[in-house]
């Protein structure tokens, strides 16, 4: 594990991360106003700025009931933590016990329209403090994954593209590496099914893990925040005019129940943030403002929600997939 980091370090992430938060912000807004097929409205997110009482707080901006975004969380913390929870040490037995502190943004996007995906993204930095007063250790996580219902092949490919070239400064193993890691994590096992069509995902990221100093950790903490705004606007762009049916909207909703069961079963970050008395409001505010459940639903073969299954949630080498797109 990774040792030494000092205060200054951990103010300029705090900075970066900050400014990351507005800057997505910014761009949804933008999509909300500039409207879709259901119109434009004048929605924005509304900012929420908290308290910890065990140290530390967040800013929580959710935009809610717009024509474009029907609800989208974005969200910054920076906690104190006295004793971390199971969800952090598992994977660190020597950090039982330890006090830590931890910051990040986190976001969903629910838009309304179903040919628009469900995104999500996250990044952030643990810096823990041994039980036993050891030297500081610290690591960094984070990625975005794209969960559509009705998947555009040229979207998929694009959004893998973007992933792919901001990794290659860091390393031609990196994107499939982190690739994979994304397609295992948002595995829904009870399902035998991806959440979606992946993106990248890591973990414990640090000069013992990746041969990666701090700067070089943080430097690709700021590529995948900026990645996330580069890959999911365009299809923003690219779908949000699109006419829908009722039919669609109802298989939004029911696919939506597969994002709730995710998050509520198997995503750390949720159980995190409750193990650790998280606030509640910002760690549930990834669930979507409506979705819905069917007992043995079954697509019919050959239709557009029968190819959502049997095609695109089940990983693939969409790279590979560029000349056929």
């Amino acid at each position: 594990m990774s040792k030494h980091i000092d205060d200054d370090k951990i103010l300029t992430v705090r900075r970066f991360l900050l400014t990351l938060q507005d800057n997505i912000c910014q761009a949804l807004e933008a999509q909300e106003h500039a409207g879709g097929i259901d119109g434009a409205s004048s929605a924005r997110f509304i900012s929420d700025v908290w308290e910890r009482p065990d140290g530390g707080g967040g800013r929580s901006n959710v935009l809610s009931d717009g024509v474009v975004i029907e609800k989208a969380g974005v969200m910054f913390s920076h906690i104190h933590i006295r004793n971390l929870p199971p969800s952090a040490s598992e994977r660190h037995p020597q950090l039982a016990g330890a006090t830590a502190q931890a910051m990040g943004v986190s976001l969903v996007v629910h838009p309304k329209n179903p040919h628009v995906p469900t995104s999500h993204a996250n990044v952030r930095l643990f810096v823990a403090t041994p039980a036993d007063g050891g030297e500081p250790i610290w690591w960094f996580g984070g990625g975005f994954d794209l969960t559509p219902f009705y998947p555009v092949m040229n979207d998929v490919v694009h959004w893998h593209t973007v992933a792919h070239k901001l990794c290659q400064p860091f390393g031609d193993d990196v994107y499939p590496t982190f690739k994979a890691w994304c397609d295992d994590y948002f595995y829904l096992k009870h399902r035998g099914e991806c959440r979606g069509v992946g993106g990248l995902f890591y973990d414990d990221l640090n000069t013992a893990t990746q041969g990666w100093d701090f700067e070089r950790c943080f430097a690709f903490m700021q590529a995948v925040g900026q990645g996330y705004i580069d890959g999911i606007i365009p299809i923003f762009e690219n779908n949000k005019h699109r006419p829908y049916t009722a039919d669609e909207r109802a298989f939004q909703l029911y696919r939506r129940g597969r994002y709730v069961e995710y998050n509520l079963v198997y995503d750390r970050g949720t159980l995190f943030g409750l193990q650790s008395n998280g606030r509640t409001e910002s760690i549930l505010v990834s669930m979507p403002p409506l979705a819905s459940w069917a007992y043995r639903y079954e697509p019919v073969a050959g239709t557009p929600e029968f190819e959502l299954t049997d095609f695109y949630l089940k990983p693939r080498d969409w790279l590979g997939l560029i000349d056929k797109s």
